[in-house]
C-alpha cells in the first residue's frame, strides 16, 4: 500500500482526520491541566465516558437503531461532560479533594459502564473498542463529531488562552482579580470532556489521558514558557497520532498503544537530549569560570609588579630596563 492509496483508502480516510484533530486538540487541553496539576482529569472522563456509551447502547437497543452503538459517542458526550460538571460540583459543594472526586469518577464509571451494557444485551467485550480504540468502527457520523468538537476545542483553548493561563497558573491570585475562576474551572473540565469524546474512537478511552499530558511533558523538556509549551507540545501530538495511525497500517498492532508510546519515546529522548545540553552548559560554565579565575590571578600578578617596581624606584627601574 503506498501513502497515497493509506491516504484515500475508505479504512483509513476517516481515522486520519480525526488523528490530526485529537493531536492538535488533547496537548491543548493537557496544558492547562499540567499547569493546574490535574493531569488525571482526563482518565476519570474517559472512564466514565464509558458508562455513556454502555447508556448510548442500550438507548439504541430500545429503540432498535442499526447499528446498534449509533449512539454510543453521543452517550459518551453526554456522561463526560455530566461528569466534567459533577466533578467540579463535588469539589466546590462537598468540599471534597480532586483526587477523591476522581477516584469515584474511575471506578463509578468503568462499574457502570459494564453493568449497563450488560443490560443493553451485549458483553464487556463490546465496550473494548471504546477502551483502546478501533479503526474499523470509525463512520462519517464520528468525523463529523470528532471537527465539531474540535473546532470548539480550539475556539476556547486558543481564544480564550489568557484567561485560562491567568487562572490556572495563580488562582488565588486570579480570583483576587476578580476573574470568573469557577467559571473558568469547568470551562477547562468541559473541552477536557469534549477531547476525552474525540479520541475516544481512535485511542481509546483508556488512553486518551495519555494524549493529553505525555506531549506537554515532552515539549518541557525542549522548550520553556506557556504559549512555547502549548505550540510544540501540539506538534508533538500530530506527529504521534498521525505517525501512529500510519505505522498500525503497515504493522498489525492496535493504534492507540503505539501512539502513546510513540509519545512516550519522544518524552525520553527530550530527558536525554536535555541532560546532555545541561551537561555541556555546565561544563562550559566551569571552563569560563577557571579561565575568568586565571585571568584574574594574572592581572593581580602584574598589579604586583607594578607595585614593586614603583617601590625599587627610579635607579632600580633603569637597571632592570638596561639588564
Amino acid at each position: 500500500m503506498t501513502p497515497w492509496d493509506l491516504l484515500t483508502s475508505e479504512i483509513m480516510r476517516y481515522p486520519l482526520i480525526i488523528a490530526v484533530l485529537m493531536g492538535l486538540t488533547a496537548p491543548i487541553v493537557g496544558t492547562y491541566l499540567v499547569q493546574k496539576r490535574l493531569s488525571l482529569l482526563g482518565d476519570g472522563l474517559g472512564h466514565v465516558s464509558l458508562t455513556g456509551v454502555a447508556i448510548g447502547w442500550l438507548v439504541g437497543a430500545w429503540l432498535q437503531t442499526d447499528p446498534n452503538d449509533l449512539l454510543a459517542v453521543p452517550g459518551a458526550l453526554i456522561a463526560s461532560v455530566i461528569g466534567a460538571l459533577l466533578i467540579e460540583f463535588v469539589r466546590e459543594v462537598g468540599h471534597t479533594s480532586r483526587d477523591v472526586a476522581m477516584a469515584i469518577l474511575f471506578y463509578g464509571g468503568i462499574a457502570g459502564g459494564v453493568v449497563i451494557i450488560q443490560l443493553a444485551g451485549g458483553t464487556s467485550t463490546s465496550l473494548m473498542g471504546y477502551l483502546f480504540g478501533s479503526l474499523a468502527t470509525v463512520t462519517g457520523t464520528d468525523l463529523v463529531i470528532s471537527v465539531v468538537l474540535a473546532v470548539i476545542v480550539l475556539a476556547v483553548g486558543l481564544g480564550l488562552s489568557r484567561l485560562l493561563y491567568a487562572v490556572t497558573s495563580d488562582e488565588e491570585f486570579a480570583r483576587a482579580s476578580g476573574l470568573p475562576v469557577r467559571a473558568v474551572n469547568v470551562l477547562i473540565a468541559l473541552i477536557a470532556a469534549l477531547t476525552v469524546t474525540l479520541a475516544m474512537r481512535i485511542i481509546g478511552a483508556l488512553m486518551v489521558s495519555a494524549l493529553m499530558i505525555v506531549p506537554v511533558a515532552a515539549a518541557q523538556t525542549m522548550v520553556v514558557g506557556f504559549t512555547r509549551t502549548m505550540r510544540t507540545a501540539m506538534g508533538i501530538g500530530v506527529v504521534c497520532s498521525f505517525g501512529g495511525l500510519v505505522l498500525t497500517a503497515y504493522v498489525d498492532l492496535p493504534p492507540g498503544g503505539v501512539i502513546v508510546l510513540i509519545a512516550i519515546a519522544i518524552y525520553a529522548i527530550g530527558l536525554v537530549v536535555r541532560a546532555i545540553r545541561e551537561h555541556v552548559g555546565s561544563g562550559r560554565a566551569v571552563a569560563a569560570e577557571a579561565t575568568d579565575e586565571a585571568e584574574g590571578t594574572d592581572a593581580a600578578n602584574g598589579a604586583d609588579g607594578a607595585d614593586g617596581a614603583d617601590r625599587h624606584g627610579p635607579l632600580d627601574a633603569a637597571r632592570v630596563r638596561t639588564r
